[in-house]
């Protein structure tokens, strides 16, 4: 791939994102690209793919541009505008497809570059990145952080994690302490379980504080 090609797509995904202020901003994208990368030379994957998917993942995303999600749409018109071949525009569209956590719905990707864009994506929802990431998330739509009196909803399919309603706390466990069983790769699953281990503390800390135990 180009350095050209990077430097587009880059500027592309920071014109799409400018007003985002949910989690999803052009900086979690940048963030995803650097771990994909990481984690594609780790395994051999193709980089290029890889890269390219991991930049365009979000552009089509259901919470942010629901009209162009099912086709990718605009991943798809920004490839073409950049005369990428047929083929390769079908193999990225088929790897942003496959990224999104969908409950108990969510795939396992086919190839091993869109293992790599998955777990570096569920990777940026995990940690210091991860918790930070959703309470601005929860905040920007209006969610309550937390209330002792609704509880987590477990295995919800694709369908009902798309329409429940819940709040900041339930979500930790209601998908982001999923997530580290969910990896594809060895080179993530490290990693996984360090975030993991660093958000639970932060939740201990949350109830005790909640509690007026510390």
């Amino acid at each position: 791939m180009s350095e050209q090609l990077i430097k587009s797509t880059i500027a592309y995904v920071k014109e799409v994102f400018a007003t985002d202020f949910s989690g999803h901003d052009c900086f979690h994208t940048m963030r995803v690209y650097k771990m994909a990368t990481n984690i594609a030379m780790k395994e051999n994957a193709d980089l290029q793919l890889v890269q390219l998917a991991a930049l365009l993942h979000d552009v089509d995303d259901r919470k942010l541009s629901p009209k162009t999600c099912e086709n990718k749409d605009r991943a798809v018109a920004f490839m073409r505008g950049q005369g990428l071949c047929e083929e390769t525009i079908a193999q990225v569209k088929d790897i942003i497809g496959e990224v999104s956590f969908m409950g108990t719905d969510s795939v396992v990707p086919k190839t091993l570059e869109g293992k790599c864009v998955q777990d570096a994506d569920r990777l940026d929802a995990l940690g210091a990145m991860g918790i930070a990431r959703a309470f601005a998330y929860g905040g920007n739509h209006n969610r309550i952080m937390y209330d002792p009196e609704m509880k987590p909803a477990l295995n919800m399919s694709k369908e009902e994690y798309q329409n429940h309603v819940s709040t900041t706390v339930n979500h930790f466990y209601e998908k982001l302490f999923l997530l580290k069983d969910m990896m594809n790769t060895e080179s993530s699953k490290a990693i996984a379980e360090h975030r993991e281990r660093y958000m639970k503390d932060y939740i201990d800390e949350f109830m005790d504080e909640w509690e007026g135990l510390k």
